[in-house]
C-alpha cells in the first residue's frame, strides 16, 4: 500500500492504493481467524459453559453461537466482524459494477445482479445482528439474525451462480471459468451442509441424543467456512484491480 501525504503538492495523486486481492485476504482472514480464536479460547476457558446445551447430554464442540457469547470471545468476534463490514460492502458494490458492465445488454441479469447486491447487502446486516445481539442476550433477535444471514447466503450464491452461468458462457478467460466452477461447487457444498445443520439441530432438540450437536456445531463451522470461501473467489474475478482513495484535483471541487 502506497500512502501520500495529505499535504502534498500534487493533490490529485492517491493517497490511499491498495491492490484489490490484498484487500480481499485482508477481508475474509479477519471473521476467519476471529472465528478459531473464538472456539479455541471458548474450548481451553469455557469448555463447559460453550458446549452445554438444554438437554443436558455429552457434547464436545461448541456451537458458533455459543462460541461467541461468552467473554472475551465476544468481543474478538464483533472486532473482527465490525472492521470487516465495510470492505465487504465495498465488494458488494464492486460486483454490481462488474455485473452491470458484462451484461450490460441482458435486461434479466441487470435485475438479478441487482437483486445480488441487495441479497449481499441483508447477509451483511444478518452477519451483524447475530454479532452484537448474542444468543445470551436475546435469543429471538440473534436466531432471526442468524436466520438472515443464512437465508441470504444461500440466496446470493444462487444468483451468483446464475449470473456467472451467463458469463462463463461467453467467456474466454480460464481465470472466469474458474472462478465459476468454485462458486458453484462451493455453492453446493454450503447448501448440502445447510441441509445437515438443520437435520442435526432439530434432531437434537427432538430426541436429545449425546453427541448429536457436536455433529451440528461441526456442519455450522463447515457452513460459514465454504460461506468465506465463496467470497474469496473474488480473488480471481478481480485479479490486478485497485483500490485507491483520493483527493479531487484543485479546481475540481465542487
Amino acid at each position: 500500500m502506497q500512502q501520500v501525504p495529505y499535504g502534498s503538492v500534487d493533490r490529485d495523486k492517491p493517497l490511499i492504493r491498495l491492490s484489490y486481492t490484498r484487500m480481499l485476504v485482508i477481508t475474509v482472514s479477519l471473521p476467519l481467524l476471529g472465528l478459531i480464536a473464538c472456539i479455541v479460547l471458548s474450548m481451553f476457558n469455557h469448555y463447559n459453559a460453550a458446549t452445554y446445551t438444554h438437554c443436558d447430554v455429552a457434547n464436545y464442540l461448541p456451537s458458533i453461537s455459543a462460541a461467541i457469547s461468552l467473554t472475551p470471545e465476544r468481543y474478538i468476534w464483533r472486532f473482527s466482524i465490525g472492521l470487516h463490514s465495510a470492505p465487504r460492502l465495498l465488494m458488494a458494490a464492486a460486483y454490481l459494477g462488474f455485473y452491470r458492465c458484462r451484461l450490460k445488454r441482458r435486461l434479466k441479469e441487470q435485475l438479478l445482479s441487482v437483486l445480488t447486491f441487495l441479497l449481499a447487502l441483508s447477509e451483511n446486516v444478518g452477519l451483524l445482528l447475530l454479532t452484537y445481539v448474542s444468543s445470551t442476550e436475546n435469543y429471538n433477535v440473534h436466531k432471526n439474525g442468524f436466520m438472515m444471514f443464512v437465508g441470504s447466503s444461500l440466496f446470493h450464491m444462487i444468483c451468483t451462480c446464475r449470473l456467472w452461468s451467463v458469463i462463463a458462457k461467453y467467456s474466454l478467460t480460464s481465470e472466469e471459468m474458474m472462478s465459476y466452477r468454485r462458486k458453484f461447487r462451493l455453492f453446493v457444498f454450503n447448501g448440502c451442509f445447510c441441509l445437515l445443520a438443520f437435520y442435526f439441530f432439530r434432531r437434537h432438540n427432538t430426541y436429545c441424543e449425546a453427541g448429536i450437536y457436536t455433529l451440528f456445531a461441526f456442519c455450522e463451522y463447515l457452513v460459514v467456512l465454504s460461506n468465506m470461501a465463496f467470497h474469496m473467489t473474488a480473488y480471481w474475478d478481480f485479479g490486478g484491480k485497485e483500490v485507491i482513495v483520493a483527493t479531487s484535483p484543485e479546481g475540481k471541487h465542487f
